[in-house]
């Protein structure tokens, strides 16, 4: 996420601070020097006068880069607006041509390419400049023109929403809600805090902690959760957060590799293939293992100074607010759905059937419980579905398969490397259903498609874009003057995804 650019308070101060130094200075030499008060007041003019052009510089620069963002706003604009007049000429084309017409079949293509572009384009910003919408909504606008320019009939639009996929991360949501409104997260903290007596254990200790809930729990959720405590937790003892949240950011992100319920994707990935939760998590959990600990390691190498082996942390502990009585019903619950995935039991079903039974209580209103889902997550995914189900619908002929085939994806390095590019250009999400297609045409589809578990998500910690999590931990460090850069990330994050990569391919293939 992206800074509001506005400056701290204590920065206003330490400028002001320098600013008024400054001026007593030049004060007190002009009263050493000798100079009359007429000299003096000249010498102050001429100081106001150098300010003031700082601050019509500073008001010169902030206007042009006004002027550029209005223009690039005017041109996506247009730009949103020529693709939506395409697709209703395309409408309008398909109603009033016979169906045996080519150029009707030829406006449609066209309309279904440029809506699919345009949509992934926007989704892998983020935001359509000079527009006030997000990731769900150019997914849901993405979605209404598909169906409006005839590329995609309404009926089929509501076939190709994967209801599993939405139940098990709706239901997922909801167990997760329960947990951090209990205080189990919060205790689970704590916890940690009076254990760890020194930086070292404290990284190791956030790292495993940020996997293992990652495996189960959806990882977006969990940086939500932990990233406020994390950062309460560092410094609350004296060091510096960025090491560690890094840690959370990069270790959910691994963690989450190791299950079908640790990530949208592999979500929808274990709803395609229909794999048991079991052997899903018997091929990827070792992966996941050996990414947490090269976690660690890589992060200890680039912040050497964090970690002296003579320092002893200073405990700091603070009051916890604990329902015991929901806690204990949330942890519950938990180790039953686990158990329940084990067994063989459909995720989805699993899932809401937890969730549903979760909302029986007295002690929490189920409003605060919905507050705590992310139903625009849910909205973005319906309409991936559909954009993608019409550009299948249109786009995907005989002839792309063929060329498509010659990539020889079959080929579990050659999948690794297409899957890890892709997931950085779109996102994750957005490229499993790209591929599904492919994929399901392959012999080993199950090992295909476990070969896409491991690469989109671990291709997250590429760069500081790669994933939604990452993104989450950013905003709540800058949210308390905690700023991670994009190196900060990279340096970590680059060469941790590529070592993993490789050591995923490798056990994946043997």
């Amino acid at each position: 996420m992206k800074s509001n650019g506005r400056i701290p308070n204590h920065c206003n101060r330490a400028m002001s601070w320098r600013s008024s130094g400054h001026g007593d200075e030049v004060v007190s030499e002009h009263r050493t020097t000798g100079w009359d008060d007429v000299t003096a007041n000249e010498a102050v003019r001429d100081g106001a006068g150098v300010a003031g052009n700082g601050a019509e510089t500073d008001r010169a620069d902030t206007g042009m880069s006004r002027r550029r963002k209005g223009r690039a706003g005017f041109a996506s604009v247009v730009a949103v607006a020529a693709v939506v007049l395409f697709a209703l000429a395309a409408a309008l084309a398909s109603s009033l041509l016979p169906a045996s017409s080519g150029l009707k079949g030829d406006t449609i293509a066209v309309a279904a390419s440029v809506i699919f572009v345009t949509s992934y384009l926007a989704l892998a910003v983020g935001r359509v400049p000079g527009l006030s919408i997000d990731r769900a909504g150019i997914a849901l606008v993405g979605a209404c023109l598909m169906v409006a320019s005839g590329a995609l009939p309404l009926e089929d639009a509501y076939k190709a929403i994967d209801f599993n996929t939405i139940t098990l991360l709706l239901g997922m949501m909801i167990v997760v809600a329960n947990l951090r409104l209990s205080g189990f997260f919060a205790l689970a903290n704590a916890w940690v805090a009076r254990r760890a007596q020194r930086p070292l254990v404290l990284l190791i200790a956030i790292t495993a902690v940020a996997g293992v809930f990652s495996a189960f729990l959806v990882n977006d959720a969990i940086c939500l959760v932990l990233a406020p405590l994390v950062l309460e937790l560092t410094l609350g003892t004296g060091r510096k957060p960025m090491p560690y949240l890094l840690a959370l950011a990069m270790g959910s992100n691994i963690g989450s590799t190791a299950t079908i319920t640790g990530n949208p994707q592999n979500m929808m990935i274990g709803s395609f293939s229909q794999m048991p939760y079991a052997s899903f998590a018997a091929v990827l959990a070792p992966v996941a293992a050996v990414g947490l600990v090269l976690t660690v390691a890589l992060i200890v190498v680039a912040h050497r100074g964090e970690f002296p082996s003579d320092v002893k942390l200073t405990e700091k502990t603070s009051d916890v607010r604990v329902n015991r009585v929901l806690a204990w019903r949330a942890v519950l619950a938990t180790g039953v759905l686990v158990a329940l995935f084990f067994a063989g039991q459909p995720p989805a079903k699993a899932a809401i059937v937890m969730g549903g039974l979760l909302l029986l209580t007295r002690r929490v209103k189920s409003e605060r419980i919905y507050a705590e889902i992310d139903w625009s997550l849910l909205l973005m995914f319906v309409g991936l579905f559909i954009i993608v189900a019409g550009a299948q619908h249109v786009l995907l002929t005989q002839d792309v398969v063929v060329a498509v085939g010659r990539l020889r994806l079959d080929e579990v390095p050659i999948l690794t490397a297409v899957t890890a590019v892709l997931s950085n250009l779109v996102s994750n999400v957005p490229a499993v259903l790209v591929l599904r297609p492919f994929v399901e045409s392959l012999k080993n589809h199950n090992t295909a498609w476990l070969v896409v578990a491991m690469a989109s998500t671990l291709a997250g910690n590429f760069t500081i874009v790669g994933s939604i999590a990452n993104l989450i931990v950013v905003q709540k460090a800058a949210q308390r003057g905690i700023n991670i850069g994009f190196w900060d990330h990279f340096r970590v994050g680059a060469p941790l995804t590529v070592l993993t990569l490789v050591i995923g391919t490798l056990w994946v293939w043997q």
